[in-house]
């Protein structure tokens, strides 16, 4: 149990590390700056307490603003994605399931896993950008740029999904 909070301990400080050090300084074709942080999420297994799940997302956004200095915007999206993925998980997860699933494409199925992804990331990305924009003035910039961020942190989890190693 150690084991695994350290090892998601280092994979939060690999995900922030990598999203500000590298992915902020990224755009596609002028918008679309990959957020990968929503990753986490995605590696929590199926029997995690709710209040786990939450307090590592707040963590994982909370790390992210103090470097960005985008104060509760990241924390704000994660926790609101932490809140929504262990149901989530509980629908896309095959029916006979163990209850210490650990979702991947393995695991789930591809398709599963690839809709609950993308959901996961959906929801992020729509509460991180309707929180940094606050506002309905710029409401198709808004949209255009969480589509096309959307799209690249989906390209970009899933090339980081081929390279992981599951059980």
């Amino acid at each position: 149990m150690i084991v695994t909070q350290l090892k998601r301990f280092i994979l939060m400080l690999l995900l922030v590390a990598f999203q500000v050090l590298i992915l902020n300084h990224l755009q596609l074709f002028g918008y679309g700056t990959p957020l990968i942080l929503a990753a986490i999420l995605l590696y929590m297994p199926m029997g995690s307490l709710k209040a786990g799940v939450l307090l590592w997302g707040f963590f994982t956004g909370l790390l992210a603003d103090i470097f960005t200095n985008t104060p509760g915007v990241a924390s704000g999206a994660m926790t609101f994605a932490a809140l929504l993925q262990p149901p989530l998980l509980n629908v896309m997860a095959p029916r006979d399931a163990a209850d210490d699933l650990i979702p991947s494409m393995q695991t789930m199925g591809k398709w599963n896993y690839v809709r609950y992804m993308m959901i996961i990331f959906f929801v992020h990305h729509l509460v991180y950008f309707c929180l940094e924009c606050f506002s309905l003035y710029h409401i198709t910039d808004a949209a255009l740029l969480m589509v096309a961020s959307w799209f690249s942190s989906v390209l970009l989890a899933l090339l980081l999904e081929s390279f992981r190693k599951t059980k």
